[in-house]
């Protein structure tokens, strides 16, 4: 197969982790006997510096024309006082409605050898598998009118949280379908006592509900919902939320698992998949080579799964994974006594090592 990928490595250590995934992709690329070709574009703030705009039109059409985008991570500190249009996030907002990806999903899954690493009792989260699916090109993020208006001093700020119901009816879909290949249980999380929003939220989902008798639905509100999330994590399987709602609970889910960076994520719905990891670029770390490629690296197998139908290739990516934490590999995030931190390069390579080492199975 022929795997036509767009590589936006972005700001922060978006190159750092994005290296480490793509040098991962070629090898089981090889291994399997796959067709691979690249091509590396500008976002963010890296697209800023060059040429004054977080999404050149070059970068569009290259994503375009490609099978699947991986993204490194967007967000520079040194833009933080340009307008809204020419900051760096503003360009990963509109690839996002480009590709038409309006589904993100985030699993969160703890790793038999990261008991340890999360804030929460081993009993409490030891079998936490979970699958956010968050509404991505709606809500609060999108909505219009927004703006800040009036003088200094006396300034007032609006955002519009915004839902139709064919936009809550068609990512409900997805997560009912990936429901039925899961533990059949799908939990719709809003804020229907206060937001209108939720209200339509809810009543489309319990529609679409109809049509899935197999798998048991269930509401909460955001609030309670968060609270669950550290209380009893094992009992949430497929999580369906909006944009908003979305973004905070997967990086809570993130916190529960033990790192922020082992997330992965696949934004879909579109003509072209948009993979990436959800810890963001992290300049505090950026070229320090500590941080953690390994939500960079579980994305590609997420893009392998969704946008190939790859499940073997994805598969073994997500083996070597756990092979290499299970070996003691960890970094900085991840350290314990026991278990020293090692370098960005390192980990990818010893992920690397136990993709090769099942090459003979794979292939």
């Amino acid at each position: 197969m022929l795997l036509k990928i767009t590589v936006l490595s972005g700001d922060g250590i978006g190159p750092e982790v994005t290296e480490q995934a793509v040098l991962v992709l070629r090898s089981v690329a090889g291994v399997s006997g796959h067709q691979l070709e690249l091509q590396h574009k500008p976002i963010g703030g890296a697209a800023l510096k060059a040429c004054n705009d977080p999404l050149p039109a070059d970068t569009i059409s290259a994503c375009l024309s490609s099978s699947a985008v991986l993204l490194g991570a967007v967000g520079s500190p040194a833009f933080d006082h340009n307008p809204g249009h020419l900051r760096p996030e503003a360009g990963l907002l509109r690839l996002r409605r480009e590709l038409g990806a309006f589904a993100n999903l985030r699993p969160a899954i703890l790793f038999s050898a990261l008991e340890d690493c999360s804030p929460l009792r081993p009993d409490l989260v030891r079998g936490t598998d979970m699958l956010i699916v968050r509404e991505l090109l709606g809500g609060a993020y999108f909505g219009q009118p927004r703006s800040i208006e009036g003088i200094a001093g006396s300034r007032v700020a609006i955002n519009t949280m915004r839902y139709g119901e064919d936009e809550i009816d068609r990512v409900a879909r997805v997560a009912f379908e990936l429901a039925r290949k899961r533990r059949r249980k799908v939990l719709s999380v809003d804020k229907a006592n206060v937001l209108e929003c939720s209200r339509l939220w809810r009543e489309v989902v319990t529609r679409v509900a109809r049509d899935y008798p197999e798998v048991n639905l269930g509401h909460q509100y955001i609030d309670s919902a968060a609270m669950l999330l550290v209380q009893r994590p094992t009992e949430f399987d497929v999580i369906l939320t909006e944009n908003m709602f979305g973004d905070i609970l997967s990086d809570q889910a993130g916190g529960v698992v033990g790192s922020l960076g082992l997330l992965a994520s696949a934004s879909i719905g579109g003509q072209v998949g948009l993979y990436e990891p959800v810890h963001g670029s992290a300049p505090d770390i950026a070229g320090k080579g500590i941080a953690n490629p390994l939500g960079a690296i579980l994305s590609v197998a997420m893009m392998l799964r969704y946008s190939f139908q790859l499940d073997g290739e994805a598969a073994c990516i997500e083996n070597a994974v756990s092979a290499t934490l299970s070996q003691g590999a960890r970094t900085a995030d991840l350290a314990r006594k026991a278990h020293p931190a090692i370098s960005t390069s390192e980990i990818g390579r010893r992920v690397l090592e136990a993709v090769q080492a099942s090459a003979p199975a794979t292939a």
